[in-house]
């Protein structure tokens, strides 16, 4: 859409014809000049030119006005004004905290009639619903018996979906601290400006390493403001006395405290057994936890002063010219 944005300087579109009516041009002096009565008639005899000056012709007084509204419409500033185009608003700030630990190697998730493992699950549906937080900043935490981050707050959320997909079973060690990736999260937000500050974490296990217990992890959430959301993923199994005794076997899912965790900090704990469970717990945090919606559009601006300007310019040498041919 066309227009000004100081259209009231048209009011002074009549200037130049006022000043014409009111102010009119004063007569030159002849005083010393020589009257010829009959000069018409010798230039006339000798086929000359006439040299005299006479009042500038009405075509100049055009092309002067032409220029003046020429000048005027680039001083008030025409411009085009494009579509609507919807403004980003702030989003929250979401970490995915994800478990490394051995016991994500575990396969018992089906995938169109195959058997997957926990992380490939993960990688699977926690790839779409870091996608779908569009205007949200998103970061990585992968942890075992060890945390760290992966990826920072962004909103290349491109960058943190491969970050997710490298992720390789055992690549933080074999134990889960969950206390310990909590912290760390803690931690990060603590260096952001964050209003809404979200933590999901998704393990399949228990805490068995780490400095930090997942309650006081918890209590040092909640005193910053996290909110935390914990997914407990893979098929409950039924152990007996000698499973909980044999080392090797991977733990249980410590859904009690996985449970206090979130409720402690204002969240939810999930259970996911298998990849559609997983899929309907993302779905879910994207209501619990909705994306921002464009509330606030701009029209970008498009300047068209230069071309008024420029052919006010042309014509005024046209004038100048104009006038020299008149003299």
């Amino acid at each position: 859409m066309f227009e000004f944005a100081w259209p009231w300087l048209w009011l002074l579109a009549p200037l130049p014809l006022l000043v014409r009516l009111y102010a009119p041009a004063t007569s030159t002096p002849q005083s010393n000049a020589l009257n010829v009565p009959f000069i018409e008639q010798m230039e006339r005899a000798v086929g000359a030119e006439s040299t005299r000056v006479g009042t500038p012709h009405i075509s100049g007084f055009i092309l002067a006005l032409i220029i003046w509204l020429l000048f005027l419409g680039a001083a008030a500033k025409p411009q085009w004004l494009g579509e609507p185009v919807p403004q980003q608003l702030e989003g929250r700030d979401l970490v995915l905290a994800v478990d490394l630990s051995e016991s994500m190697f575990e396969k018992d998730f089906q995938l169109q009639g195959r058997l997957i493992n926990r992380l490939d699950a993960t990688r699977i549906v926690a790839g779409d619903f870091i996608e779908r937080r569009q205007g949200d900043r998103v970061g990585l935490i992968l942890f075992g018996e060890q945390a760290y981050v992966q990826a920072p707050l962004t909103h290349d959320r491109k960058t943190v979906k491969a970050l997710l997909n490298e992720a390789e079973v055992g690549l933080a060690g074999k134990s889960t601290a969950i206390g310990d990736a909590i912290g760390l999260a803690v931690k990060r937000f603590n260096t952001m400006k964050s209003k809404q500050r979200i933590l999901i974490l998704l393990t399949d296990g228990a805490n068995t390493a780490g400095v930090l217990t997942p309650k006081e992890a918890a209590e040092l959430a909640k005193s910053e403001g996290l909110k935390i959301y914990t997914i407990g993923v893979g098929r409950e199994e039924e152990r007996g006395l000698l499973d909980s005794l044999f080392a090797g076997r991977p733990p249980a899912i410590d859904e009690k405290t996985l449970t206090a965790i979130a409720e402690l900090t204002g969240g939810q704990y999930f259970r996911a057994q298998d990849i559609q469970q997983l899929a309907e717990v993302y779905e879910l945090l994207d209501e619990l936890e909705p994306v921002e919606q464009d509330t606030d559009f701009y029209r970008p601006v498009e300047s068209l002063f230069l071309w008024p300007l420029l052919l006010g310019i042309f014509f005024s040498f046209l004038l100048i010219g104009f006038q020299r041919r008149n003299v």
